[in-house]
């Protein structure tokens, strides 16, 4: 299971979802992290415990996306929110 960890909030600022860390998490982490809109749907599954095939699932049922499109899509965000050290991984 995973999810994002608190301290973080997401806006919209001009058409562009932005993660913005507030508190604590604002010295860990400098700036915002930009969200195209299936980044925006997967962060808000992800305020939640998910595993990476519901985030999957979700995906292809929201979105006309194929098994593999989605997987792909879900692996290479989860990667970047590792990265960027905002996801809880149990």
């Amino acid at each position: 299971m995973m999810k994002i960890k608190s301290g973080f909030i997401v806006r919209k600022i001009a058409d562009q979802h932005m993660t913005v860390p507030v508190g604590e998490r604002s010295q860990e982490l400098h700036g915002m992290i930009g969200l195209n809109e299936t980044g925006a749907f997967l962060w808000k599954l992800l305020e939640e415990d998910q595993t990476e095939e519901s985030l999957v699932s979700a995906l292809t049922l929201d979105y006309e996306v194929t098994q593999d499109q989605a997987k792909t899509s879900v692996q290479t965000f989860l990667s970047r929110l590792k990265d960027e050290g905002v996801l809880e991984d149990e």
